[in-house]
């Protein structure tokens, strides 16, 4: 008799499986509501990783830019001599310049032609941090040679899959015939949907305008346990105007403020999972709204019978708890699997990330929670005096 009288009776589990379609539909309203914010934020998310891609790749410390820079779509140049410059600093070890332009790679399949992000280096110079592309630059020194990105959009055409059958794999670029020497992987961005890597005697022949001793990028080295800030400080105060010194992490961050502030893309996927959080609130407010009115007078028979209307409100919260619980599931293994979907899809770094995973839930549980205790006021109205 102990053991009975010990036990509760899960009183909000009951109310919600009272009625079984009546929770299907919340649960898929909540679902559809989590997987809306899990792909809005997750899109949104990927435009400032991918904008990045190819600027985590950099084997540098600082980074050399124009001031009219201000994203990967919109470089401008600067003298090299600035670049030179900067090796007066006792702690600067190393440079690279590099040439960043945007040109038109026909593809060697169907012929159509489609922007591809090209960077030119000495060959001799680092410039990534992976090896691999390291050991393949020495196959740049000869004029027309380039490294092709096998993680480049499908409408590039079948490049990695030829070369690594073994033919001899050939495009335009800008109008001149190049051959692809070597595969490296780095991925497409939201500025540019492949990427190639060639020497600067190649590039400047694919850009003739450009002018003479001008780059768009250059790379600075600096010696181990060397204060990557105070060496931008100096550099600052030695170097003219007409050129602007970052950290690595500065660069990414300029990057990734350009399409966060600049552009409506950031502002329009986070209104999209604002609207779900919103869809998700009507959709749960209604479910459990017409429960308490549903149950009103069995509520007032409970209040009769003694229990205070705090313990009935509590009732109402762990109804919101247990659909913000089983809405949150689906729409996490839906979001997984949509994730997988659109990377193989665009080859874009979507991928589940435990921040954005946190981040969800609590919008769910809030969404929840906050219409649970709008629907709570309406058990004001269960008064006994009405039953009785």
């Amino acid at each position: 008799m102990s053991l009975w009288q010990g036990r509760r009776i899960p009183l909000a589990w009951l109310l919600l499986t009272r009625q079984p379609m009546r929770l299907a539909v919340a649960l898929a309203g909540i679902t559809f509501a989590g997987i809306l914010m899990f792909m809005q934020l997750g899109f949104r998310d990927a435009l400032f990783d991918s904008s990045v891609t190819v600027h985590k790749l950099f084997d540098t410390d600082l980074v050399l830019l124009s001031p009219r820079s201000k994203s990967s779509i919109s470089m401008t140049g600067f003298p090299e001599r600035r670049l030179v410059q900067a090796k007066a600093d006792p702690d600067v070890t190393g440079i690279t310049p590099v040439h960043w332009n945007l040109l038109l790679w026909r593809n060697p399949q169907t012929k159509g032609t489609r922007s591809i992000l090209a960077l030119g280096f000495e060959p001799g110079d680092p410039l990534f941090l992976d090896p691999a592309v390291t050991a393949l630059a020495p196959r740049l020194t000869q004029k027309g040679r380039v490294l092709f990105d096998d993680l480049s959009r499908d409408e590039f055409g079948p490049v990695a899959k030829w070369f690594r059958e073994g033919r001899v794999v050939e495009s335009e670029v800008a109008g001149k015939r190049l051959r692809v020497a070597g595969l490296f992987s780095s991925g497409p961005s939201f500025g540019a949907d492949g990427n190639l890597l060639t020497s600067r005697e190649t590039l400047l022949s694919l850009v003739p305008n450009n002018p003479p001793g001008s780059i768009e990028l250059g790379l600075i080295r600096l010696r181990p346990g060397a204060d990557p800030a105070q060496v931008v400080e100096r550099l600052r105060r030695l170097l003219p105007e007409d050129v602007t010194v970052l950290t690595k992490q500065g660069f990414l961050d300029l990057e990734m403020d350009y399409w966060r502030t600049s552009t409506a893309i950031g502002f329009i996927f986070t209104l999209g999972a604002a609207m779900g959080f919103v869809v998700g609130c009507v959709i749960v407010y209604q479910i459990l709204y017409s429960d308490v009115s549903d149950h009103l007078p069995e509520y007032a028979t409970l209040m009769a019978m003694g229990y205070s209307l705090l313990t009935l409100l509590g009732v109402v919260a762990r109804e919101g708890l247990l659909l913000a619980i089983f809405g949150y599931v689906p729409a996490y293994l839906a979001g997984q699997v949509l994730y997988g979907v659109i990377h193989a899809a665009t080859k874009l770094p979507v991928a589940m990330a435990g921040d954005r995973a946190t981040t969800v839930f609590l919008m769910i549980l809030v969404m929840c929670m906050g219409s649970a205790a709008m629907a709570m006021r309406k058990l004001g109205d269960a008064d006994p005096a009405d039953i009785f």
